[in-house]
């Protein structure tokens, strides 16, 4: 019975998320929410935590493991593609969380909106006090990811070994 536990487990998509922002955006808090569908208010700073679940896709059973990023430590779009320089498109979602508090705004929604549009990402706009859009972000990444590996294996179908995929797809992870 063991071993068709983890058979099953090891067949299950596993998405890997990385969360990075500035102190105090709420990378934790939309964390906690999507996982235990709960809202810490005082939250103690975040070193680095990681977290698994199993969420029901579009039909489709797959296993979403979070990772925060050191809580200080903020990575601009820049960094990122300079870093994952080896894929042509990274899954990113551009995310202004805290919607609840609307008159403490510092980004107005046009400018997230023509950033996003710069970068050509979605822009979501979430609150995990109040839970809204939080599994619409986990979501929407997750499908990015899954279209991105399709597109990944009917390219290397159709072409023979494609040498950038160096990594497979499970070492892959995507940003929120």
């Amino acid at each position: 019975m063991a071993a068709n536990k983890g058979k099953s487990q090891s067949s299950l998509a596993l998405h890997k998320v990385i969360m990075v922002g500035s102190g105090g955006v709420g990378k934790s808090a939309l964390t906690l929410q999507f996982m235990y569908d709960e809202f810490v208010e005082d939250y103690e700073p975040t070193k680095a935590d990681s977290y698994r679940k199993k969420v029901v896709l579009d039909g489709e059973e797959c296993e979403n493991a979070l990772r925060l990023a050191i809580v200080c430590m903020c990575l601009d779009r820049e960094q990122i593609l300079r870093v994952k320089a080896e894929e042509d498109k990274i899954p990113l979602l551009l995310v202004g969380n805290k919607s609840d508090l609307e008159e403490r705004r510092q980004v107005s929604v046009d400018d997230a909106r023509a950033k996003a549009e710069e970068w050509s990402v979605q822009y979501v706009e979430t609150s995990a006090k109040t839970r809204a859009n939080v599994d619409k972000v986990f979501f929407d990444l997750m499908r990015e990811v899954r279209a991105k590996k399709m597109s990944e294996n009917k390219d290397k179908n159709g072409k023979g070994k494609n040498k950038k995929n160096k990594k497979s797809f499970k070492e892959r992870c995507c940003l929120l």
